[in-house]
């Protein structure tokens, strides 16, 4: 059998060297959840927007709209997709902001993604029909497919990191958190763990400890994968409280 690492634990609210291991402290940290219904709103007509703008800009540039003829078709063009990468950016601002405010469970990795993610599937949608109508258009001279594709591109770029949630919060550690949960987390790890002895902690020599709200203030809002499994067998009572809050996300 391997040895068991030895770890040098850190406490992320004092920054002092940890020399007995962290015990639960039950109520510690409780965290409410609330009700981002209202915030989703608002970013998904924002999002209509954005795809209004989109659709305004490809009849700019195939001349369908007769409007400031005196402004060539490629910056008016121009013009609308601006507005189209500031709609997209807010409205995936407030949906991240819905997210965190009552977060989905991380028990289906890819819908976890997805939800915490729609603004990227939106920035894209919001962008790349424009590339594609523009590169087939026949009509089209070069300098206004270059232009246009890049532009468009940048923008496309742009929007998609700015509504990617580089930090999602999961229903799971909102759990953790109400349960007063000590939980650990690596210097670069984007998640937390429940037990020191996690496999994935084993290339690690100094781990941060607190409980979970404080992992989640520290942008770690997702459990590990192999401690979310080794809770279920050992603690499934924690898990049934995040479904049960994942499922009122949801009602």
């Amino acid at each position: 059998m391997a040895e068991k690492k030895e770890h040098k634990i850190v406490s992320a609210s004092t920054g002092e060297t940890v020399t007995n291991k962290p015990r639960p402290t039950p109520g510690a940290a409780a965290t409410k959840t609330g009700n981002g219904t209202g915030l989703r709103i608002g970013a998904v007509i924002l999002w209509i927007l954005a795809l209004a703008c989109e659709a305004l800009a490809i009849a700019f540039i195939f001349e369908k709209i007769a409007i400031l003829p005196k402004i060539q078709p490629l910056y008016k063009a121009i013009g609308a997709l601006v507005l189209d990468m500031i709609l997209v950016i807010i409205g995936s601002q407030l949906w991240k902001k819905a997210n965190h405010i009552d977060p989905a469970s991380q028990k289906n990795a890819v819908k976890f993604w997805l939800w915490n993610n729609m603004g990227v599937l939106v920035a894209a949608v919001a962008f790349i029909p424009f590339i594609i109508l523009l590169l087939t258009n026949k009509n089209a001279d070069k300098k206004t497919k270059v232009v246009g594709t890049v532009v468009a591109a940048i923008f496309l770029a742009i929007s998609g990191l700015a509504s990617y949630d580089w930090n999602p919060i999961s229903a799971e550690a909102v759990a953790a958190a109400n349960a007063g949960q000590t939980v650990y987390w690596t210097e670069h790890g984007k998640k937390f763990h429940i037990y020191e002895d996690c496999q994935a902690l084993d290339r690690s020599d100094t781990l941060y400890t607190g409980n979970a709200q404080e992992a989640m203030d520290n942008g770690r809002g997702t459990i590990c994968k192999f401690c979310e499994k080794r809770l279920a067998a050992e603690e499934p009572a924690l898990l049934e409280a995040a479904e049960e809050a994942a499922a009122a996300v949801n009602e």
